[in-house]
Order: structure tokens, then C-alpha cells, then sequence
């Protein structure tokens, strides 16, 4: 490529009847190298990159001399393999815990949230339907003190059963909690209807688990 650059150089200087001075020949040199085949050859930002990589890497050195940069190379990718790898099998440890907090709950498949379960509470408790309100709020007790790690419940647990788990970490509310339990039986399983005053007396035991302080914590369902 030099040679054939030179000798198209040589070839225009040749064939100019006159005798260039400094800028003229630059610009004559210039205007050469802007044809096609030399830019076509010129390296890419990609070959540049690649490049500047391996020569970066080809420059390290463990400490001892032992192992080569292209040998750390490897090994990084290894690393970053195994990283990935963990990172596909169990996830992030946040997501987990939140996977831990949803599924069955009291005879239903649940995916909502306590929040969510609270706010269609008032939902239909604005419709005035206090059996769903019942239901709904319930779970959202129970739910809460999942999402807590406070409490733990699997697919079998039942309203009663978590109602005296959760009456050990909050001693002050044991009376109250099997209440509750026994107003979502009622309604749910019994088909009694519900009512404002029982609706009312979970909406006030909600609010108070939510700022309560457990005195033991069970985080393993039974």
C-alpha cells in the first residue's frame, strides 16, 4: 500500500508541468489518499477497539509472571460465566423474597399484595359488600406479616391456625386476632353474612399490626 502510495505520489508530481511548493503538494497528497482504495483499507473503529484490547490485555501480568494476560482473559469469562450462571438459577435474593410472599392463601391462589388485598377491602366495603371486605382484609393481614417475614403461611395453613401464630408474636392482639379469624370463617365458609361492625373491628386491628412490634418472630410455616 506505501509502495503503490508512493509511486501514485511520484506519478502525479511527474505528470504536473509545474514545480509544487509545500501546501500544494500536501494538498496533492491529501486529495490521493481520499480515493476509495485507500480508505477501504483503512482499519475500523471495531479493528481499533479489538485491537487496543488484546494489547491491553496482552499487557498484564498476574504477580510471579505465571499467567499471561490472555490466560486472565479466560479466567475473567469464567468468572463472569459462573456469575450469570448462579444468577439464572436462583435470582436476584430480593425477587426471592417476594416470590416467598405470594401463592396460596386460606383456600385461594393469591399474587396480590397486602396493599392491594387492602384496597379492595375498602372497595367493596364502599359497596357495602362486607363479606368480600372481610375476606379481603383478612388476607391482607396475613399477607402483610408474610411480606414482614413475621409470620408464614403455606397452602394448608387455615384462618384459625394463623391466627394463633400470629397471636404469639403479638400477645396484645391475640384476643382480637382470633376474632377476626373467626369473622372470615363465618363469612367465607359458613355463608353468614358479614357485617359493618366486624368489617370496622378488622380495618381498626389492621391498622394497628402495621405499626406493632412483634415480640417473636416465626418465620418457617408450620
Amino acid at each position: 500500500m506505501m509502495a503503490s502510495l508512493a509511486g501514485s505520489v511520484a506519478g502525479l508530481l511527474f505528470e504536473v508541468p509545474v514545480d509544487p511548493d509545500g501546501d500544494q503538494a500536501r494538498e496533492w497528497i491529501v486529495r490521493e489518499l481520499s480515493k476509495p482504495e485507500y480508505q477501504a483499507a483503512k482499519p475500523t473503529l471495531w479493528d481499533q477497539l479489538s485491537q487496543g484490547f488484546w494489547d491491553w490485555l496482552n499487557s498484564l501480568e498476574i504477580p510471579g509472571g505465571a499467567i499471561q494476560g490472555p490466560f486472565f482473559a479466560i479466567f475473567l469469562i469464567v468468572v463472569a460465566a459462573a456469575i450469570i450462571s448462579a444468577f439464572l438459577i436462583f435470582g436476584r435474593p430480593r425477587r426471592n423474597r417476594r416470590s416467598s410472599a405470594v401463592g396460596a392463601l386460606f383456600g385461594n391462589d393469591e399474587e396480590r399484595s397486602a396493599e392491594e388485598l387492602r384496597r379492595a377491602a375498602t372497595r367493596a366495603a364502599a359497596d357495602r359488600d362486607w363479606e368480600l371486605a372481610i375476606e379481603e382484609l383478612f388476607r391482607s393481614i396475613a399477607r402483610r406479616m408474610t411480606e414482614r417475614v413475621i409470620v408464614a403461611t403455606n397452602p394448608g395453613t387455615t384462618a384459625n391456625a394463623f391466627a394463633a401464630r400470629a397471636g404469639q408474636v403479638f400477645p396484645a392482639h391475640a384476643e382480637r386476632l382470633r376474632s377476626s379469624a373467626a369473622a372470615f370463617d363465618s363469612v367465607r365458609y359458613l355463608g353468614k353474612p358479614g357485617s359493618e361492625a366486624d368489617y370496622l373491628a378488622l380495618v381498626a386491628l389492621e391498622g394497628d399490626l402495621r405499626t406493632a412490634h412483634p415480640v417473636a418472630t416465626e418465620a418457617v410455616a408450620r
